[in-house]
C-alpha cells in the first residue's frame, strides 16, 4: 500500500512538472522596409555593378523569396494592402492619395502592427512604412512622431540639378555637400538600432522604413563615387519594344504626357527626355548611389540585432513595396504592370524555421507576409486576410507551391504571375503574354498568339470576378 501511495506521489510531481514547463517566449518581429527597391541587389542579379552587402548578408542567413510580387505598382495601395492583407480590387485603394481609413473595407480593419498590438506586442517604428497616414491604432510609439515619420533629408538650394525640365523634386538626382548621417534613413537607423539595445516587458514589433532609393536621389558624393560614369551599365532596351503593346500600356510607359502649361498638348515622356538630354548613365549611377546608402542603414541595424539579447528570438522580414523602371519599356519609375515595377524583394530570418542561405522560386505575392507573420508567431489567424501564409515554403522550399500572384494597377487592370508566365488584361479588354523561360525582359507579347489561347485561358481564372470602386479619396 505505502509504495502505491509513494508511485502515486511520482506521479502526482511528473504532472506538475509537465502543467508548471516553462514555454518559449513569444518571437520578436523586426520589419524592414526599403522604398522603391527593384532587383538590383546582387542576390537578385538585376545590375552587375550593384553593391548591396548587408543586403547580401541577411539573405545569406534567410530565405530569399526570388520571385516576390506587390499587390500594387505604387506606394501606397502597395502598402495598404500589405498592412492590411487586402488586395486593391477589394478595398478601393489604388492610388497614393487616397486614406486608408476612408475605404468602407478597410475603416475597421486591423493593420499588420495592430494585429500584434492587440495581442500584446509593443508595437513601435520610424521611416517609411505605410505610405501617408500613420494609423494610430497601429503604434505604441512612432519616431519622430506619428505625424512626422522620418526626419527631413537636405537637399540642394538650386534643383534641378541634373538640367532637365521637370517639374518638382521627384525626378532629379544628383550629389549634394552633406554627411550621411544628416540624411533622414540614417537618423531612422541608428533610432531603431537604440530600441535593439533596450529591454522590454513584452514581445515586440519594430518597424523600420527605409526611404531612399526613392526620388529625389540627392545623397552624399561618396556613394556616387563609387559607381564612376564611364563605367556604368545601362539596363537592355529593345527600341521597338512598345510596339506590340496595347495602347492602355503605351499610355502607362509615358511616352508622352499632359503638358502643364498648355491644356490639350503633349510633352515628351521621362525616358525620351532623359536620352535628349543624355542623362541616363546619370539616372542610373543616382540609383545604385541610394541603393548603396540605404544598404549601409541597413547594415547600422543588422548589427545592432546581432549585438543584441534579441538576435536568437527576433524574426526579420526584408520587403521592398515594389519595383522601379529605369529605361526597360522605354518607362521609368514604377506604375505599370510589367515585371520591373511588379518585382520586390522579400526575405525572411525565422530561427528555428528557416535555413541560411535558401533561395525559393515559386511566385508569392507581399499581401503574404500578414499571414505568414501571424502564423509563425502562434497567433490567432486574421480571417479577413486575402493572402496566404508562407510558413510551409519556409519550413520546406521545395514544396510545390503554383499559385500565381495577382498584381493590380488601378480599377480593371491586372496582372497575373505564375512560374513561368507573365498575363495582363488591362480594363478595356486588351491583353498582354510574356514566356518568362525565354522572355526574361517581356520583350515579345504572345498575347495574340493563337497557341497561347490555354495558357491565357488558365491564367484567366486567377483575375477578379469584381473590384471596389476607387474609395477614400
Amino acid at each position: 500500500m505505502a509504495s502505491c501511495n509513494v508511485y502515486w506521489l511520482i506521479f502526482l510531481l511528473f504532472l506538475a512538472s509537465c502543467t508548471t514547463k516553462t514555454l518559449p517566449p513569444p518571437p520578436n518581429i523586426l520589419f524592414i522596409s526599403i522604398d522603391d527597391l527593384n532587383d538590383w541587389v546582387r542576390v537578385l542579379k538585376g545590375h552587375p555593378q550593384t553593391l548591396t552587402p548587408n543586403i547580401d548578408r541577411l539573405a545569406r542567413q534567410s530565405t530569399l523569396f526570388t520571385h516576390a510580387y506587390t499587390a500594387a505598382p505604387v506606394c501606397n495601395p502597395s502598402r495598404t494592402a500589405l498592412l492590411t492583407g487586402i488586395h486593391p480590387f477589394t478595398s478601393g485603394i489604388y492610388e497614393n492619395k487616397q486614406s486608408m481609413r476612408a475605404s468602407a473595407v478597410l475603416k475597421d480593419a486591423y493593420t499588420l502592427p495592430q494585429y500584434f498590438r492587440n495581442h500584446g506586442y509593443t508595437t513601435m517604428g520610424s521611416g517609411k512604412i505605410f505610405h501617408y497616414s500613420y494609423d494610430t491604432l497601429s503604434w505604441d510609439q512612432y519616431w519622430p512622431s506619428i505625424d512626422k515619420i522620418r526626419p527631413d533629408d537636405p537637399e540642394p538650394t538650386n534643383p534641378p540639378l541634373h538640367g532637365m525640365p521637370v517639374y518638382g523634386r521627384f525626378f532629379d538626382w544628383g550629389p549634394i555637400d552633406v554627411s550621411p548621417a544628416e540624411m533622414g534613413d540614417w537618423q531612422v537607423a541608428e533610432w531603431v538600432s537604440e530600441q535593439l539595445g533596450k529591454e522590454y516587458d513584452k514581445p515586440f514589433f519594430l518597424a523600420c522604413g527605409f526611404y531612399k532609393p526613392h526620388l529625389p536621389w540627392y545623397l552624399p558624393q561618396k556613394y556616387f563615387d563609387r559607381f564612376p560614369l564611364d563605367e556604368i551599365v545601362l539596363p537592355s532596351v529593345k527600341e521597338d519594344d512598345l510596339d506590340d503593346v496595347p495602347a492602355i500600356g503605351r499610355a502607362l510607359a509615358k511616352e508622352w504626357v499632359p503638358n502643364r502649361d498648355i491644356p490639350g498638348d503633349s510633352v515628351e515622356g521621362d525616358h525620351r527626355m532623359v536620352l535628349r538630354y543624355e542623362q541616363w548613365k546619370q539616372g542610373v549611377q543616382a540609383y545604385l548611389a541610394a541603393i548603396s546608402f540605404a544598404d549601409e542603414c541597413l547594415g547600422k541595424v543588422l548589427n545592432a540585432l546581432e549585438n543584441s539579447s534579441y538576435r536568437d528570438n527576433t524574426i526579420v522580414v526584408l520587403w521592398s513595396d515594389h519595383g522601379y523602371h529605369l529605361g526597360e519599356k522605354l518607362h521609368w519609375r514604377k506604375s505599370t504592370l510589367w515585371e520591373e515595377a511588379t518585382r520586390s524583394l522579400l526575405m525572411f530570418q525565422v530561427p528555428g524555421v528557416t535555413q541560411a542561405d535558401i533561395v525559393v522560386p515559386s511566385p508569392v505575392s507581399l499581401v503574404d507576409i500578414y499571414p505568414t507573420l501571424v502564423d509563425l508567431s502562434e497567433l490567432p489567424p486574421n480571417p479577413d486576410l486575402q493572402g496566404q501564409s508562407l510558413k510551409p515554403l519556409l519550413k520546406n522550399p521545395a514544396l510545390d507551391w503554383e499559385q500565381p500572384v495577382i498584381t493590380t494597377f488601378r480599377p480593371g487592370n491586372y496582372s497575373i504571375r505564375s512560374r513561368h508566365w507573365r498575363y495582363t488584361r488591362y480594363a478595356d479588354g486588351s491583353e498582354e503574354l510574356y514566356d518568362h523561360k525565354i522572355d526574361s525582359l517581356e520583350w515579345k507579347n504572345l498575347a495574340t498568339d493563337p497557341q497561347h489561347i490555354s495558357i491565357k485561358q488558365e491564367l484567366a481564372e486567377w483575375l477578379p470576378k469584381e473590384y471596389t470602386p476607387p474609395t477614400g479619396k
